[in-house]
Protein backbone atom coordinates (compact mmCIF):
# COMPACT_ATOMS: atom_id res chain seq x y z
CA UNK A 1 0.00 0.00 0.00
CA UNK A 2 1.74 3.42 -1.10
CA UNK A 3 0.88 6.12 1.18
CA UNK A 4 0.38 10.13 0.64
CA UNK A 5 3.37 12.09 1.17
CA UNK A 6 2.36 13.85 3.92
CA UNK A 7 0.90 10.79 5.85
CA UNK A 8 4.72 9.48 4.80
CA UNK A 9 6.61 12.45 6.34
CA UNK A 10 4.80 12.26 9.27
CA UNK A 11 5.77 9.00 10.17
CA UNK A 12 9.18 9.34 9.11
CA UNK A 13 9.51 12.12 11.07
CA UNK A 14 7.15 10.99 14.41
CA UNK A 15 9.31 7.93 14.62
CA UNK A 16 12.45 9.42 13.88
CA UNK A 17 11.83 12.06 16.73
CA UNK A 18 11.15 9.48 19.19
CA UNK A 19 15.04 8.34 18.75
CA UNK A 20 16.84 11.90 19.12
CA UNK A 21 18.48 11.44 22.19
CA UNK A 22 21.21 13.77 22.24
CA UNK A 23 18.86 15.91 20.12
CA UNK A 24 17.96 16.39 16.48
CA UNK A 25 21.57 16.19 15.17
CA UNK A 26 21.48 12.20 16.51
CA UNK A 27 19.39 11.02 14.38
CA UNK A 28 20.73 12.56 11.00
CA UNK A 29 22.08 8.71 9.92
CA UNK A 30 18.20 7.93 9.92
CA UNK A 31 17.12 11.07 8.49
CA UNK A 32 19.67 10.41 5.47
CA UNK A 33 18.85 6.68 5.04
CA UNK A 34 14.88 7.43 5.01
CA UNK A 35 15.20 10.45 2.72
CA UNK A 36 17.40 8.64 0.34
CA UNK A 37 17.76 5.10 0.57
CA UNK A 38 14.33 4.06 1.36
CA UNK A 39 12.33 6.98 0.44
CA UNK A 40 14.08 8.15 -2.65
CA UNK A 41 12.85 11.73 -1.94
CA UNK A 42 16.70 12.99 -2.73
CA UNK A 43 20.09 12.37 -3.78
CA UNK A 44 23.04 11.90 -1.34
CA UNK A 45 24.42 15.23 -2.23
CA UNK A 46 21.09 17.10 -2.12
CA UNK A 47 20.52 15.83 1.35
CA UNK A 48 24.19 16.96 2.41
CA UNK A 49 23.43 20.81 0.63
CA UNK A 50 20.23 21.28 2.65
CA UNK A 51 21.73 19.75 5.34
CA UNK A 52 24.40 22.06 5.16
CA UNK A 53 22.06 24.70 5.16
CA UNK A 54 19.75 23.84 7.84
CA UNK A 55 23.46 23.98 9.83
CA UNK A 56 24.19 27.52 9.17
CA UNK A 57 20.98 28.86 9.81
CA UNK A 58 20.41 30.64 13.14
CA UNK A 59 17.76 28.67 14.66
CA UNK A 60 17.66 25.18 16.57
CA UNK A 61 18.75 21.84 14.83
CA UNK A 62 15.73 20.05 14.32
CA UNK A 63 15.39 22.86 10.95
CA UNK A 64 16.77 19.68 9.57
CA UNK A 65 12.84 18.22 8.94
CA UNK A 66 11.56 21.78 8.13
CA UNK A 67 13.67 22.03 5.44
CA UNK A 68 13.24 18.12 4.20
CA UNK A 69 9.70 18.92 4.19
CA UNK A 70 9.85 21.86 2.28
CA UNK A 71 11.91 20.01 -0.56
CA UNK A 72 9.89 16.93 -0.60
CA UNK A 73 6.02 18.76 -0.46
CA UNK A 74 6.84 22.86 -0.24
CA UNK A 75 5.16 24.53 2.76
CA UNK A 76 2.46 22.08 3.62
CA UNK A 77 5.26 19.56 3.95
CA UNK A 78 7.42 21.88 6.26
CA UNK A 79 4.49 21.97 8.26
CA UNK A 80 3.70 18.26 8.53
CA UNK A 81 7.58 17.66 8.93
CA UNK A 82 8.20 20.48 11.44
CA UNK A 83 4.78 19.25 13.58
CA UNK A 84 5.99 15.49 13.36
CA UNK A 85 9.51 15.89 14.47
CA UNK A 86 8.50 18.59 17.21
CA UNK A 87 5.17 16.95 18.79
CA UNK A 88 6.09 13.25 19.89
CA UNK A 89 9.44 13.61 21.28
CA UNK A 90 7.90 16.86 22.92
CA UNK A 91 5.17 14.95 24.70
CA UNK A 92 7.95 11.90 25.63
CA UNK A 93 10.33 14.75 27.08
CA UNK A 94 6.85 15.80 28.96
CA UNK A 95 6.04 12.29 30.45
CA UNK A 96 9.79 11.51 31.16
CA UNK A 97 10.36 15.02 33.03
CA UNK A 98 7.57 13.93 35.52
CA UNK A 99 8.85 10.40 36.02
CA UNK A 100 11.84 11.96 36.94
CA UNK A 101 10.87 14.42 39.37
CA UNK A 102 8.99 11.36 41.17
CA UNK A 103 11.40 8.70 40.56
CA UNK A 104 14.86 10.54 40.37
CA UNK A 105 16.12 8.66 43.80
CA UNK A 106 15.63 5.12 42.47
CA UNK A 107 18.50 3.61 41.66
CA UNK A 108 17.29 2.15 37.96
CA UNK A 109 16.38 5.63 36.86
CA UNK A 110 19.91 6.94 37.81
CA UNK A 111 21.83 4.00 36.21
CA UNK A 112 19.33 4.83 32.89
CA UNK A 113 19.60 8.49 32.86
CA UNK A 114 23.93 7.68 32.89
CA UNK A 115 23.58 5.24 29.74
CA UNK A 116 21.89 7.79 28.08
CA UNK A 117 24.83 9.84 27.86
CA UNK A 118 27.44 7.27 25.64
CA UNK A 119 24.46 6.55 23.51
CA UNK A 120 24.18 10.50 22.59
CA UNK A 121 27.41 10.84 22.08
CA UNK A 122 27.51 7.98 19.77
CA UNK A 123 24.45 8.94 17.74
CA UNK A 124 25.88 12.43 17.51
CA UNK A 125 29.00 10.78 16.34
CA UNK A 126 27.21 8.62 13.69
CA UNK A 127 25.64 11.75 12.41
CA UNK A 128 29.26 13.73 11.74
CA UNK A 129 30.15 10.95 9.88
CA UNK A 130 26.77 10.29 7.84
CA UNK A 131 27.28 14.21 7.04
CA UNK A 132 30.94 14.13 5.56
CA UNK A 133 29.91 10.85 3.51
CA UNK A 134 26.72 12.37 1.86
CA UNK A 135 28.99 15.72 0.83
CA UNK A 136 31.13 13.46 -0.93
CA UNK A 137 34.07 15.31 -0.68
CA UNK A 138 36.28 12.60 -1.23
CA UNK A 139 39.24 11.50 1.25
CA UNK A 140 40.69 14.73 1.45
CA UNK A 141 37.33 16.45 2.49
CA UNK A 142 36.77 13.38 4.54
CA UNK A 143 40.69 13.97 5.88
CA UNK A 144 39.55 18.05 6.65
CA UNK A 145 36.95 17.00 8.60
CA UNK A 146 38.34 14.44 10.53
CA UNK A 147 40.82 17.02 11.11
CA UNK A 148 38.49 19.46 12.41
CA UNK A 149 36.66 17.18 14.51
CA UNK A 150 40.06 16.18 16.49
CA UNK A 151 40.89 19.73 16.84
CA UNK A 152 37.60 20.20 18.14
CA UNK A 153 37.69 17.99 20.51
CA UNK A 154 40.64 17.99 22.00
CA UNK A 155 41.45 21.84 22.25
CA UNK A 156 39.55 24.71 24.43
CA UNK A 157 39.51 26.97 21.05
CA UNK A 158 35.53 27.90 19.81
CA UNK A 159 34.71 25.67 16.85
CA UNK A 160 34.31 28.33 14.84
CA UNK A 161 38.10 28.58 14.25
CA UNK A 162 38.84 25.19 13.15
CA UNK A 163 35.68 25.21 10.94
CA UNK A 164 36.94 28.46 8.89
CA UNK A 165 40.57 26.94 9.03
CA UNK A 166 39.11 23.66 7.76
CA UNK A 167 36.91 25.00 4.81
CA UNK A 168 39.86 27.36 4.10
CA UNK A 169 42.49 24.30 3.42
CA UNK A 170 39.71 22.37 1.80
CA UNK A 171 38.89 25.44 -0.52
CA UNK A 172 42.76 25.89 -1.09
CA UNK A 173 43.35 21.99 -1.90
CA UNK A 174 40.45 22.71 -4.19
CA UNK A 175 41.46 25.39 -5.97
CA UNK A 176 45.60 23.58 -6.52
CA UNK A 177 43.70 20.49 -7.93
CA UNK A 178 43.97 18.12 -4.41
CA UNK A 179 40.26 18.32 -4.21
Amino acid sequence: MERGVFTQLAITFGTISLMAIGGANAVVPEVHRQMVDVLSWMDAPTFARLFAIAQTAPGPNVMLASILGWHVAGTPGLLVATAAMLLPSSVLALACSRGLQRFSGNYAVRVATLALVPIALGLMLASGVVAALAADAGLVGFAVTAATAVVTYRSKVNPLVPMAVGTAAYVALWFIGLA
